[in-house]
């Protein structure tokens, strides 16, 4: 066993992992984090999508001794009290989900691809969501959802992150 301390939305957890353990296993069984996913273990859904110092990583790929010493925001971790981060309203107001499975690294993903470029093109954004699958929605609803929420991400407006 290996001892790790790792800040999840903005609490710290120290625990004994097992080396091999992965970072979506450990979020999810140890510290209770069930919004991230896991769809595929294979790095091909990206339903497990947290961010790890600020970057936008599939936590099936990362082990939870790699996180020792840094920070992960998860879905569970973007809204401020009762108010929704930006991004999870315009997925509420945009219909842009069905069966929800991919929602949450589909939230996550487009987070990241709107602190990267705040204003993107519908072709930007499916390009910047490509690692993350839908089987239900056919997109369209997710594209404009992450167009809407591109003004409020700009703007600063809605929940922190």
């Amino acid at each position: 066993m290996t001892q790790v301390s790792i800040t999840v939305d903005g609490t710290k957890y120290t625990d004994d992992v097992e080396p091999r353990t992965l970072l979506v296993q450990h979020l999810r069984q140890a510290i209770g984090k069930t919004g991230t996913l896991v769809g595929c273990d294979t790095t091909n859904c990206g339903a497990c999508t947290v961010h790890l110092d600020g970057v936008s990583v599939k936590s099936c790929t990362v082990l939870a001794v790699q996180a020792d010493g840094h920070e992960v925001l998860t879905v569970e971790g973007l809204a401020d009290g009762g108010e929704l981060h930006p991004v999870q309203r315009a997925f509420h107001e945009s219909h842009a989900l069905q069966c929800g499975y991919c929602t949450p690294g589909m939230i996550m993903q487009s987070i990241a691809l709107l602190q990267e470029n705040p204003n993107p093109t519908e072709d930007e954004i499916r390009n910047g969501l490509e690692g993350n699958l839908c089987r239900c929605t056919g997109y369209q609803n997710i594209v404009k959802a992450v167009q809407q929420a591109a003004g409020s991400v700009a703007a600063g407006t809605g929940a922190a992150e």
